[in-house]
């Protein structure tokens, strides 16, 4: 993409990943992504901010092929995907000084073998004056490595913010123009990466606060040129709200698992709690971590395999278990064929989630009536324990 204005001596130089469908072997990536630099342009000095994804170097390459000189590189983040092109930036312009946190420079050195010489450790709160053009650091730790730090353009009023608010989402869009979209995106993002620093993220946003912000330009998806949108939706985010919200990642080898969880969807539904079942063999990994931003209630559904639960029903005990979002209680229903300790288990890989364990419902084979009312009785205290909440 080539370099596009946000303001005068601004500009955007986004490499858009539109086909990359897997982020740090991980995540999904529906919509692509994109790695975003900016070019700050005083009268006596040149700033990039952030480089690029070090695959897609030659994008970044390309844009920057009119640029005779940078005198800093602002290096947010050390993850290569911010900063996998520095090597190459600081070979082209040898004048060139990084400007990070001190854990920072650290970290550039071990990830990229950057010379310790050519970074400087900034401190929160410092300036630097581009001619015109002033630079703030504001040290942002664990938001969402503990290097991480933004940068605010005092005069254009532009909040560089790297990968808090940011969003995998590939789009020639400058700014935000589908609003809803973006921020479909962007939760998703929220849940899979910034989620387990849900408590740093609200001091965070109060840091924030005394910002007269007009844009925000984060390092993936487009320029928030109304900075409200993605604040008060972080916010949200990071609250304490929940919805009145169930969310079931589970797995059925034989179906006895499955006719439980529909029978739970069915009884909650009719107590006027919503209910979001996963499927864990096919799942979109990202919309479950969606799912348990706001839900208040985690259950898990799993059959019995070797004694234990299943390895894909693990799997998402330990993703809720690292996402550490905000839920009030959990529970877990199942099947088995003749002994197992799924219940156990499960309990001892979500050491981190402070939740009130409701009950489980184990059949044996095929459900029968007894197990179907131990599955209403579940959904009618889960019923109530949302009512106490205020979410009914």
């Amino acid at each position: 993409m080539r370099p596009r204005p946000l303001t005068d001596g601004v500009q955007l130089l986004a490499t858009l990943d539109w086909d990359r469908r897997l982020f740090d072997a991980l995540i999904p990536l529906p919509d692509g992504t994109s790695y975003n630099a900016y070019l700050v342009q005083g009268r006596d000095k040149t700033a990039l901010v952030d480089t690029s994804d070090a695959e897609r170097g030659h994008e970044l390459r390309e844009a920057l092929a009119g640029v005779p000189r940078v005198d800093v590189v602002v290096a947010h983040h050390a993850e290569q995907d911010h900063s996998g092109q520095l090597p190459w930036v600081l070979e082209r312009y040898p004048q060139a000084v990084v400007l990070a946190t001190a854990r920072g420079k650290s970290m550039l050195v071990d990830h990229l073998r950057v010379p310790d010489a050519r970074i400087r450790a900034v401190a929160d709160g410092e300036t630097l004056d581009l001619g015109g053009k002033t630079l703030e650091f504001l040290h942002t730790p664990w938001v969402h490595w503990p290097e991480t730090m933004c940068t605010w353009l005092r005069e254009d009023r532009i909040l560089f913010s790297c990968d808090f608010f940011g969003s995998h989402l590939a789009t020639s869009d400058v700014f935000v123009a589908d609003g809803p979209k973006v921020l479909d995106a962007a939760k998703r993002y929220y849940a899979e990466i910034m989620m387990p620093f849900r408590t740093v993220i609200q001091r965070n946003l109060e840091k924030l606060k005394r910002l007269d912000l007009l844009m925000i330009a984060p390092s993936h998806g487009p320029v928030y040129d109304k900075p409200a949108l993605i604040l008060d939706a972080y916010r949200d985010w990071v609250s304490d709200r929940m919805r009145n919200l169930v969310t079931l990642p589970y797995v059925s080898m034989h179906g006895s698992t499955a006719r439980l969880v529909h029978r739970l969807v069915e009884e909650l539904a009719d107590r006027g709690v919503a209910a979001e079942p996963f499927d864990m063999t096919s799942v979109d990994l990202g919309r479950l971590a969606v799912s348990l931003v706001d839900a208040a209630t985690l259950v898990v559904g799993t059959p019995t395999v070797l004694v234990g639960p299943h390895p894909a029903v693990v799997y998402a005990a330990a993703l809720a278990n690292a996402l550490k979002p905000k839920l009030r209680y959990a529970a877990v229903i199942g099947s088995y064929g003749w002994s197992g300790k799924a219940v156990e288990q499960i309990a001892g890989l979500i050491p981190d989630l402070k939740v009130e364990v409701l009950g489980t419902v184990l059949c044996k084979g095929l459900p029968q009536e007894a197990d179907y009312q131990a599955i209403a009785r579940l959904a009618e205290t889960i019923a109530e324990r949302h009512k106490a909440l205020g979410l009914a």
